[in-house]
């Protein structure tokens, strides 16, 4: 189907430090494609560039093959390239279902349509709640729906960010250790559901993760980060193979 991100020999260097090293990776579209890599291998950093959040020093970043090396997160996310965050960014103050309501950008915003056009305002509020029941029902948290979000548990949370990316046209998903802070039970339905939004509705997902069991279970294919840079991509069983990698992980304790 080809590539929907292109990252092409992108560095990026914060002072002294040289964070992320003439790196390039693909991700096809329609794949979850897995990014593992020791602490402070640049995974992060990777997907604040590809996101928008930090310019790239050098190289570019081709989404659906145009240029978006210097475009912003803001307008990326109406381009439809979403991520989530290792710390949830819910507005806890807000109900689940009023947190899924907020993504769409809507005419009630705008003064002028509030005061001359309330029938259009109206009818966009109702379909966007219709859709936000929609949403909130496939990841699972109909039974939280009016609970605030800031009293919801670390998993439930994860959830209900994933739901988010369900609320506009989301075209590739950066999904950055959704797992962490996860009880095993919500784990599995997170993956259940990352499986269903890639199966039934065509989304691609790039995904950080240091759950290998997550990555076994949903990634195909895995690329290694080490010091910015790829150090090996292949199936899971191929990296868990792969003798650079497990030193890379394990130093001296590889054997």
């Amino acid at each position: 189907m080809g590539s929907i991100i292109e990252v092409n020999n992108v560095s990026k260097s914060f002072g002294s430090l040289n964070v992320i090293n003439d790196c390039s990776i693909k991700v096809e579209q329609g794949s979850i494609t897995g990014v593992i890599g020791p602490n402070g291998a640049g995974k992060s950093t990777l997907f604040n560039i590809i996101a928008g959040t930090f310019p790239a020093d050098t190289g570019t970043i081709l989404f659906d093959g145009e240029d978006i090396t210097s475009i912003p997160s803001n307008e990326l996310f109406h381009r439809g390239l979403l991520r989530t965050f290792q710390i949830a960014q819910e507005f806890s103050n807000m109900s689940a279902l009023e947190n899924l309501m907020m993504v769409p950008q809507q005419e009630g915003e705008n003064l002028f349509n509030v005061w001359f056009k309330p029938g259009l305002v109206r009818s966009q509020e109702t379909a966007v709640r219709q859709k936000a029941l929609e949403v909130i029902d496939f990841v699972g948290l109909s039974h939280v729906k009016n609970e605030l979000a800031g009293n919801l548990s670390g998993g439930q949370k994860k959830l209900l960010e994933l739901g988010r990316t369900m609320m506009v046209d989301a075209r590739l998903v950066l999904l950055d250790e959704i797992a962490a802070g996860v009880n095993r039970t919500l784990l599995q339905e997170l993956i259940a559901n990352i499986l269903r939004l890639n199966r039934e509705l065509g989304y691609t997902f790039l995904v950080i993760e240091h759950d290998m069991d997550m990555i076994a279970k949903l990634c195909n294919p895995v690329i290694v980060l080490a010091q910015g840079s790829v150090m090996a991509q292949g199936t899971i069983e191929e990296i868990q193979a792969n003798t650079e990698v497990i030193e890379a992980y394990f130093g001296n304790d590889a054997h």
